[in-house]
Formats: structure tokens, sequence, C-alpha cells
């Protein structure tokens, strides 16, 4: 990958980087519960490291360990974490039209950094109207700040599992939820946004109780279905 050598380059990296600050301290408390969680689970810590640093998705990994605490078979795992992680297919749409001019050595590891965090922050940059050819070093910068947080965490929670055994049970999973909620609560600014956002959500409360989180893509489906459909009334 190119050298940020020009200096709009630095400025998006940077850029990138700090407007994901937000999401870092969110996900700070999930990457530490999820390294704590890996030895009773039955994953070596050089196991969770390799976790975090191959699938780098925070919830296929949670639902991992569920499955290999309880004995479940490789297939089933792969299946579930490929099912939750469907909503993805939905991230790649919106921003293909923004990256689809790159070569791909940029859209292969674009694509593999692509989480929920940095979509957030980055189809916000996409959306202002300036015409910066450089808008894919903002990508890449809150990728490997988000990349690098969730390691780090990771192995923090590795490391402190042992003389903290009960991590995972103060409450901190809270910092996730909050993040997002500062961050979409804003951008409903019109009505398509605001029927999309409680359409998602009446969804996601109705669909709860489905197995291997099918009510999170239903809700993500019904978010994006609704808002289409209230785009063409408006």
């Amino acid at each position: 990958m190119p050298q940020a050598s020009h200096p709009h380059r630095r400025a998006e990296i940077l850029a990138g980087a700090r407007d994901s600050l937000p999401m870092l301290l969110g996900a700070a408390p999930f990457g530490l519960i999820f390294g704590t969680l890996a030895a009773p689970s039955g994953l070596s810590p050089a196991a969770a490291l390799a976790m975090s640093m191959c699938v780098f998705a925070g919830s296929s990994q949670f639902i991992a360990l569920t499955l290999l605490a309880s004995g479940t078979g490789l297939a089933v795992i792969l299946l579930t974490t490929l099912v939750v992680n469907l909503r993805h297919a939905l991230y790649s749409a919106t921003l293909l039209p923004h990256v689809a001019g790159l070569r791909q050595r940029w859209r292969i590891p674009l694509a593999f950094w692509l989480t929920d965090e940095t979509f957030a922050v980055v189809q916000l940059r996409y959306r202002e109207t300036d015409v910066s050819p450089f808008k894919h070093w903002y990508y890449l910068g809150s990728c490997v700040s988000m990349y690098v947080n969730w390691n780090l965490w990771t192995l923090s929670g590795v490391l402190l599992g042992r003389s903290l055994p009960r991590l995972e049970h103060m409450g901190l999973e809270f910092a996730m939820a909050a993040t997002f909620t500062g961050i979409v609560v804003p951008m409903l600014r019109s009505r398509p946004m605001l029927a999309a956002a409680l359409g998602a959500a009446a969804v996601a409360l109705a669909a709860h109780g489905l197995p291997f989180k099918l009510g999170l893509m239903l809700a993500a489906l019904a978010g994006v279905v609704i808002g289409v459909v209230a785009e063409e009334l408006a």
C-alpha cells in the first residue's frame, strides 16, 4: 500500500483516526471482555489474539466463543457467524460507489477492516461535498485505528483475565450502545431517516428471540426498505 507522503493524505488519515476516537472508546470494553472470556471458553491466549487479528469482528467472535464453549461443531460456528455478518453486505453496497475506482491492493484490506464503527464514521465523510481525492485515506485511518485498538484491548483482556476473572460482569458493554446512540441520533434529520430508524428498532424488538442473531439482519433489512420507501414518498 502506498505511503502517506502527501500532506493531504496524512491529514485524511489523522482525521479518520480522530473521528473514530468515540468508537475506539466504545469498542475498548468489548475487546477487554473478549480477552477475559477466551480462556474460560477453551481458547489459548495465542488463539484469542489470532482470532482478533484474523477475524476482527466483535459480535462474531463472541458468538464463536459461546459456541466453542458448548462444543458446537465448526460448520455450525462458521454458518452462524456468516449470518451475523451478513449486514456487512449492506455496508459494502453503500460504500461501493466510493471505492469502485480503487486498485485491488486498496479494496481488499479496506473490505477486511470494514466494521460497524468504521462504516458509521466513513460514510459521513463520503457524504461531504468536497472533491478531495484522498477520502480513502480517511477510510484507512479509521480502519487502522480500530484494528490496532481492538487487538490491544484483546491482549489486555487476555493478560487481565486471570487476575480479574469477573470483568465481563461489570456492565462495560453499555459503552458500545451509548456510543452508537450518540452517533445515530444526530443523523436523524429527515423523515425517511427517522422512519428507517424507528422501523428497524421495532423489527429488532419483535425479532429479538430469533436464533443466530437473525433479528439483527431482519432489522437492518427492514430499515433499508422503510428508508427507501419513505424517500420515494417524500
